[in-house]
């Protein structure tokens, strides 16, 4: 076996371990619990999964999109705050914009 056809084999290896990992992951479940949870822990657990997924994806993309991970985070610092007042998403969202722009003007 020459080189080029082993790393051919690894590329299809690691494809179908995947795979198979990703078809475990959401089969499983559907298979395996019958009965509607009733654990509260599990319930809440379960129903703040796809915030926290969404969050840990985002995060990332704030501080890098920037040209300095400083102007990202203070755009992120006012997003928080004005969220926490109590201000919609598009006015957050064009806040964040603002102060990027802004202190990307004067940082860089």
């Amino acid at each position: 076996m020459n080189l080029k056809s082993k790393k051919n084999m690894y590329i299809y290896i690691s494809i179908f371990v995947a795979f198979a990992v990703s078809y475990l992951i959401r089969t499983l479940p559907l298979t395996l619990i019958k009965k509607p949870i009733k654990n509260k822990f599990i319930k809440s657990f379960l129903y703040y999964v796809p915030y926290v997924t969404l969050s840990v994806m985002t995060f990332p993309a704030i501080i890098e999109a920037t040209q300095s991970p400083l102007s990202g985070l203070i755009a992120f610092a006012v997003g928080i705050i004005l969220a926490i007042i109590g201000a919609g998403l598009f006015p957050v969202a064009c806040a964040c914009c603002l102060v990027v722009f802004i202190s990307e003007f004067f940082l860089v």
